[in-house]
């Protein structure tokens, strides 16, 4: 009888940790999905703001006009910044990417002060590019106004359906893990069964028997959840260690909200799962508990 008992008490525990660990790699999976999402919403905001558009002014424009249009510029809502390129910084950048001083070939310098402009992500597009683009040429100093109209329109485009794909995938993790989860809480109260049944026939009311699993869900699913963060920073940190060309932008504030993003989901869905599947046993003949 010893023996039996002890045989059961380690199928139990068998149950348990294999839940835990299940949870835990479902949790750990999820958690890479959200950092993918994080990621790719932070790579879209850089992509869209180190799109530039320059701004070309005229010969005969004097630096207090320009600096004065730069003001206005950086008192924009949408401008992320505007940075001032004199003609001789412009020669000097220019010579540095062509290896020789040019100037000295043709006499003079045929490159004029401009203006570089980058906007906040949430304005970088035709839209916005296309409203600043009619205030200045207003300006009788500014002379032409560069920028790619295809190229923003075409990275708006691509940013947009890549969102929708990596949303739509995210999605369908989410359903896959919270199928796993389920499955694996009722795998584990299936084990445990008879032990409900037991406490039924010795008269213990259905909340009675139902509190030590909900209990015992919550915290199974908080070590899954504390579990699976600690491995999501593990691989983070190998990341950004390892392979510094990737480097993971990860704002903390953002990280912590994850992080007790997984710990909730985790009791969450484990709770749930746990109040159906004892439910189910609850409400279930004693001959079927063979049967299943």
């Amino acid at each position: 009888m010893v023996k039996e008992e002890k045989k059961y008490t380690r199928r139990v525990r068998s149950a348990y940790i294999v839940t835990t660990i299940s949870l835990t790699l479902v949790l750990f999976m999820l958690g890479l999905e959200g950092l993918l999402v994080i990621n790719a919403k932070k790579l879209s905001d850089f992509v869209k703001e180190n799109v530039n558009f320059t701004i070309i002014f005229s010969s005969d424009a004097n630096e207090a006009d320009i600096l004065q249009l730069k003001k206005q510029l950086d008192a924009m809502t949408y401008v992320k910044t505007a940075e001032y390129i004199d003609a001789e910084k412009a020669a000097k950048e220019f010579s540095e990417q062509l290896g020789e001083d040019f100037i000295s070939v043709l006499g003079y310098n045929p490159l004029q002060s401009s203006i570089e402009v980058k906007l906040h992500a949430q304005y970088a597009n035709l839209q916005y590019f296309n409203i600043i683009e009619k205030k200045l040429k207003k300006n009788p100093v500014v002379e032409e106004i560069i920028y790619e109209k295809s190229l923003i329109h075409l990275l708006n485009e691509n940013i947009r359906k890549i969102s929708i794909v990596i949303l739509g995938f995210t999605a369908i993790f989410f359903l896959i893990a919270v199928w796993l989860i389920n499955n694996n809480v009722r795998l584990m109260v299936y084990s445990r069964r008879f032990i409900i049944r037991t406490m039924q026939l010795v008269g213990a009311t259905r909340g009675f028997i139902r509190r030590p699993f909900l209990v015992n869900s919550i915290f199974q699913g908080f070590i899954a959840g504390i579990l699976a963060n600690v491995m999501i920073i593990g691989i983070i940190y190998f990341t950004n260690q390892e392979l510094k060309e990737i480097n993971l932008m990860i704002d903390i504030k953002i990280m912590y909200v994850l992080i007790s993003f997984i710990i909730l989901l985790a009791i969450f869905i484990n709770l749930v799962s746990t109040f159906f599947a004892v439910n189910k046993y609850l409400n279930i003949s004693t001959d079927n508990l063979y049967a299943l």
